[in-house]
């Protein structure tokens, strides 16, 4: 027996899903599909009515008639357990409350099922009243309850997981929406965080060194006109990043003069592979800010790429000292920001270190793992 609500089936690519789908549509098409299910059910369990007789019993058209009237009850009375399990709610309940109900319907259903049978039996002349023991009437009853408590497993069961299928997908979409907005709330941070710095360079610049201001100032719009692409999308390419940090180093090297040095390393396998727009950028210029301009001297950063079993390694090192200690309970934005970002693209395959490598060197160190599009680039 399948009588049941197929109401979520999707059967085709053009069924429900399909967005040119009106909600009047949707409508009709799980009422057919609902009708559908309950005449093919039932008209299963009358044939199989149909053939235990044959098999047992000698077969007439009475006897045809009347499994085909325990079918149609059958239709009729699923249909108004239906609309009542819709009516009051029954499946937003909690097997607790749900077995009680549906297992009481159950056995009035079968009973009524049984007693309309049992007097079209007596009407036909099939049977006699009083030819009967109590055993078979109550097999009976207990047969046609079965039935109806396995088109309720059935409905509750296919209701089930319609549902679960659901809250799992709004999870996930839920969960996409939070990291995008997430994404985008920290690289709003970026901006106006990178530019304050940048112009307060070129803000010094400006009376002593005209001309070294003007370098400075085309050196900000190439990082300006990349952090425009970066609005846009979520990863670019180590190349385009690396080129903005050349362009941030040469700002700063006007403003820190003899006192910066720099070198990029970058292996040509990686310059391709994605990675999340300013990264490297934002890590340079903390180096920058809380080493580097803390020195009377001044020092060196070095920056280097390489690819190592299937993962990106970005190195940055700088002149300075970190305090490890204040470190694990500081909030600093560059350190924060870089830790958050690479959680919600990657969740816990990528890894982020800083540490001190030597007395005056700090070491900060990306593992991105290489997947998809990434994966061509490590051949």
């Amino acid at each position: 027996m399948n009588a049941l609500d197929l109401s979520w089936l999707n059967v085709s690519k053009k069924g429900p899903t399909s967005n040119s789908m009106t909600k009047s549509e949707m409508l009709s098409y799980r009422k057919r599909a609902y009708w559908v299910s309950q005449l093919s059910g039932w008209a299963f369990f009358a044939l199989l009515n149909i053939t235990a007789i044959s098999s047992f019993d000698k077969f007439s058209w009475q006897k045809l008639i009347l499994t085909l009237y325990l079918s149609l009850t059958g239709i009729s009375f699923t249909h108004i357990l239906r609309n009542i399990i819709k009516r009051n709610g029954w499946l937003n309940y909690p097997l607790k409350k749900i077995a009680p109900r549906v297992l009481s319907a159950c056995i009035i259903i079968g009973f009524s099922m049984f007693v309309l049978y049992l007097t079209a039996n007596i009407e036909s002349g099939l049977i006699k009243a009083g030819q009967f023991k109590i055993g078979p009437p109550l097999m009976g009853i207990v047969n046609l309850s079965s039935m109806v408590l396995l088109w309720a497993l059935i409905y509750f069961s296919i209701h089930f997981f319609e549902n679960y299928k659901r809250v799992e997908i709004e999870s996930l979409v839920w969960e996409a929406a939070v990291k995008d907005f997430e994404l985008k709330t920290l690289k709003s941070q970026l901006n106006p965080h990178f530019i304050f710095n940048a112009l307060n360079s070129i803000r010094a610049l400006v009376d002593e060194e005209p001309s070294s201001a003007q370098t400075a100032v085309t050196n900000l719009s190439n990082i300006l006109r990349y952090t425009l692409k970066m609005e846009r999308t979520e990863t670019v390419s180590l190349e385009e990043e690396m080129q903005a940090v050349e362009d941030y180093l040469a700002l700063e090297s006007i403003r820190f003069e003899e006192r910066l040095k720099y070198k990029i390393e970058i292996d040509p396998d990686t310059a391709k592979i994605e990675i999340p727009p300013l990264m490297i950028q934002t890590l340079v210029e903390n180096g920058i800010k809380h080493g580097i301009s803390k020195i009377t001297e001044g020092g060196d950063i070095h920056i280097s790429t390489m690819l190592e079993v299937s993962k990106l390694h970005i190195i940055i090192k700088n002149s300075g000292t970190l305090d490890e200690k204040s470190l694990q309970v500081s909030n600093g934005f560059g350190i924060s920001n870089t830790k958050h970002r690479l959680h919600l693209i990657y969740n816990d395959e990528a890894v982020f270190s800083i540490k001190n490598t030597s007395k005056n060197e700090v070491t900060a160190e990306i593992i991105i793992p290489l997947g998809g599009e990434n994966e061509s680039y490590n051949n």
